[in-house]
């Protein structure tokens, strides 16, 4: 029997069809369900759950014979999602509900037909690399979310000054980017904060990285791809003796003395991708790309 973790964020009352449609597949199917709790609770008092089903809160107690977890919501979704399954190899599945959604490829008006045929397991595997950081001194707290699917983001904290990140890709100088911040992006992160900064799209499979100034002051400054297997160090100053980083949308504050560590991941997140909802397609239809009246 084919057994599903569910996690989602937020309920959304006019998607209300839609969990209602995704449970009514499962429990006709006669699937398996595991809930995250606090989601689990949202439905209940939103009387979408009336049956009882196990739970789950935590990295610790996920569990791990699922098949495969579906997150319901948009990209945020998924990226709280990888929080609980980390280096599981537990595959992703996400079901659209929010707005531009290049994770979360299941669409509300497919709902039946594309959870179908993952359970006949009409599906490819899309192994995404992740970034992991380490920093000097190690910062308590960091060490078990220390990995972002999308990218690892340092930025100016309480203040309008710009900072100077200085770059080093195998202990070897590059520059100090003098700007807002710095973006160092995975693949999967290219269609993100990296590309609204002017970084170039990548496709999932590519053994890349990127580098993206956030508003750069020096103008020459652009957008680097660099082989996955660098390892970046980054060291911040400024007139702030505080900098930020996200990593995807976990946000650490740190003293600007702090050294940061980047580099590929350990392990990687396999996503569920369904035919025809392919990465190009994705491309074609979020970015608008060949809607010029002309074509």
């Amino acid at each position: 029997m084919v057994s599903i973790a569910i996690f989602g964020q937020s309920f959304q009352p006019e998607s209300r069809i839609v969990y209602q449609e995704i449970f009514y597949f499962f429990k006709e199917q006669q699937v398996n369900l595991y809930i995250e709790k606090n989601f689990y609770q949202l439905l209940q008092k939103e009387v979408i759950l009336t049956d009882t089903y196990p739970t789950y809160d935590s990295f610790e107690n996920f569990p791990n014979e699922v098949d495969f977890l579906l997150s319901i919501g948009g990209d945020g979704t998924i990226l709280r999602a990888i929080t609980f399954t980390r280096g599981k190899n537990i595959p992703i599945l996400g079901v659209n509900i929010g707005r531009l959604g290049f994770l979360a490829k299941i669409q509300k008006n497919e709902i039946r037909k594309s959870l179908t045929q993952v359970l006949q397991k009409e599906y490819t595997i899309s192994n995404r690399s992740l970034l992991s950081l380490e920093t000097e001194p190690t910062m308590s707290g960091l060490e078990s979310l220390n990995f972002a699917l999308n990218e690892i983001t340092v930025s100016r904290k309480n203040t309008t000054s710009m900072i100077t990140v200085a770059t080093y890709l195998n202990d070897e100088y590059l520059t100090s980017y003098w700007a807002d911040g710095l973006i160092v992006s995975t693949p999967t992160g290219s269609t993100g904060y990296s590309l609204s900064c002017g970084g170039p799209v990548l496709t999932p499979e590519v053994s890349s990285f990127v580098i993206t100034p956030i508003a750069p002051h020096n103008l020459n400054a652009r957008p680097l791809v660099i082989p996955d297997e660098m390892e970046i160090t980054l060291k911040v100053s400024g007139r702030e003796q505080e900098f930020l980083v996200s990593l995807d949308s976990r946000v650490f504050t740190f003293a600007k003395e702090t050294t940061l560590k980047i580099k590929k991941n350990s392990f990687q997140v396999p996503m569920i991708e369904i035919t025809p909802e392919t990465f190009l397609k994705t491309l074609r239809s979020k970015l608008l790309w060949g809607e010029d009246k002309r074509n």
